[in-house]
């Protein structure tokens, strides 16, 4: 049995952030019309506290929009490692033979989850964000904030970005990474205020166990995507807002189970979860409306399904056999 490995350099070259978006959005697609099997996953959390191992194994129909694929992602993620200028997540995405079960590819796993996870915020942007939305506030400063802002400059007319980090000078670093790549303004402020103010967009992208958004600051219409937090016991979203918008998720059962952005109020008694507008995928195949008026507040909260990393590494093996690219191994 031979296997294509394929490095995160591969992944990147392979999974142009534009192609990546639509691939979410027929995956999404694919999950609310029940052409896909997502469980819950299963997390191993280190005796310190310091990180947590999940394991997402996930489906998608012959018929589901794109190719059949089965596969399974392996990743810890570890706050921790922005310490050290690690990325916090690390993993990788196995891709098996939807009709034999065999092993048919290996591939890294924080390069499918850095960009698949910007496309669907992309994808939630497109569909729920104000058409003439303009002005972007990033909440963080690693590579989430920076896949964030291809994502998001990639389906809205944004001529203005403001990035805030915990880190003053992560935020000044970013900026000084991406200028030459964009032609329009980006500034490291120095408080998530001065960022999130005006915003038309806003991304919470950030390691923080506390809200680092409040209700306040937002101007009427805005939309948010929140990122960052993936556990129930941290959130990056305040009560309050959370309560205000019209809220949607990647999937019902996994936000119940697992958001602290959705959990923690709930447990307050600010809502139930019937405050739950949607999934993103009833959005995308028109159960329902999305964003109602310019004025709404939407909030897309964002997990992470294994359908979206199974619908990427089928599409990476798919432009590797393709190219050559990778590396072939016999098992």
């Amino acid at each position: 049995m031979e296997v294509r490995v394929l490095s995160a350099d591969d992944v990147e070259k392979l999974l142009p952030m534009r192609e990546c978006i639509e691939v979410m959005r027929d995956a999404l697609a694919a999950l609310a019309r029940g052409k896909a099997l997502v469980p819950l996953r299963m997390v191993m959390r280190m005796p310190d506290a310091s990180g947590f191992l999940g394991l997402m194994p996930g489906h998608i129909d012959a018929d589901g929009g794109r190719d059949g694929a089965l596969g399974l992602k392996a990743v810890s993620v570890f706050p921790g490692n922005a310490r050290r200028g690690i990325d916090t997540h690390q993993g990788a995405v196995l891709l098996f033979e939807a009709d034999t079960g065999r092993l048919s590819a290996l591939m890294d796993g924080a390069m499918i989850t850095a960009i698949r996870t910007a496309a669907v915020s992309g994808v939630a942007t497109d569909r729920l964000a104000r058409m003439d939305a303009a002005e972007l506030a990033i909440l963080g400063s690693g590579v989430q904030a920076r896949s964030h802002l291809e994502a998001i400059t990639t389906v809205r007319p944004i001529r203005r970005v403001r990035v805030w980090s915990r880190n003053p000078g992560h935020a000044t670093d970013l900026v000084k990474e991406v200028a030459a790549r964009y032609t329009i303004s980006i500034e490291a402020v120095p408080t998530a205020e001065a960022a999130v103010r005006g915003a038309d967009v806003v991304a919470t992208v950030t390691a923080s166990p506390e809200p680092v958004l409040q209700r306040g600051w937002l101007k009427d219409g805005a939309h948010i995507n929140a990122v960052g937090s993936s556990i129930p016991a941290t959130r990056e979203i305040d009560t309050a807002t959370m309560a205000a918008v019209r809220l949607f998720v990647d999937r019902r059962e996994s936000a119940v189970n697992e958001a602290g952005d959705i959990l923690i109020p709930m447990r307050e008694g600010a809502f139930t979860a019937d405050h739950i507008q949607a999934e993103l995928g009833d959005v995308i195949i028109g159960k329902d409306p999305g964003r109602r008026t310019d004025t709404e507040l939407t909030l897309f909260k964002s997990l992470g399904l294994a359908v979206e990393d199974v619908a990427s590494a089928a599409f990476i093996l798919k432009q590797a056999r393709q190219t050559g690219v990778g590396q072939m191994v016999t098992m």
